[in-house]
């Protein structure tokens, strides 16, 4: 499993390799995010993060992954990280042509992005990825809440996001409906917002699956 990342709060991430037998189809996909992807100093830091352990689970699963990952703390589609870039940014940094699937995940900081805007600038980053990868499918998983009270110009943005994802073709998941995070505070740090090592491994487990059903079948 090979992973560029761009950090956020913590320092760049070492690349690290995943083994597989040589049966065993290798998909390459790439993931863009935020610092719910980088993980921080509250949890999910290198191994203990969900991509890391979304891998292990999809091996385990006889569907091996390599990944490039690009993600950057504070980052979204239409809101600079803290390394300047935007989503469309790490997508031309992480994409391949050979990739099988990109999977794009976030983002609650682009919170204060006009819902119109939001939608042209995610457009703009799932086009890059299909130019570059035409035969890939594309994942897109909306921002999550932890509480239940989401704001509303997240679901306003969250509504711009899907529609642009579904428009682009892509398979479109809303944590917000779906409550990830919601009623567990134990998988929160005590900010209040960003997932610890617990709640990274509870992302692994529920974005391997969505991972697994994108991927090519195996013979």
């Amino acid at each position: 499993m090979s992973l560029a990342v761009t950090a956020g709060l913590v320092s760049t991430r070492p690349v690290e390799v995943m083994t597989v037998s040589r049966e065993a189809p290798l998909s390459h996909i790439a993931v863009i995010g935020d610092s719910y992807t980088t993980g921080t100093n509250f949890g999910g830091l290198g191994g203990k993060g969900w991509p890391a352990r979304a891998w292990q689970v999809l091996a385990r699963q006889g569907k091996p992954v390599t990944a490039d990952v690009a993600s950057e703390g504070r980052a979204g589609y239409g809101v600079r990280g803290d390394h300047g870039s935007v989503f469309g940014d790490l997508t031309a940094r992480a994409v391949r042509p050979d990739d099988v699937l990109v999977v794009f995940f976030g983002s609650r900081n682009d919170e204060p992005v006009d819902p119109l805007a939001l939608a042209g600038m995610a457009w703009s980053a799932f086009d890059s990825a299909r130019r570059t990868a035409p035969a890939a499918k594309l994942l897109v998983i909306g921002p999550p809440w932890p509480t239940a009270d989401v704001p509303d110009k997240v679901l306003q943005n969250r509504d711009a996001l899907g529609n642009a994802a579904r428009a682009a073709g892509a398979v479109f998941i809303d944590p917000i409906a779906e409550r990830w995070f919601v009623g567990r505070p134990d998988l929160i740090a005590p900010d209040g917002v960003h997932p610890n090592d617990a709640g990274h491994t509870y992302l692994a487990d529920r974005i391997a699956s969505l991972v697994g059903d994108q991927l090519p079948l195996t013979p």
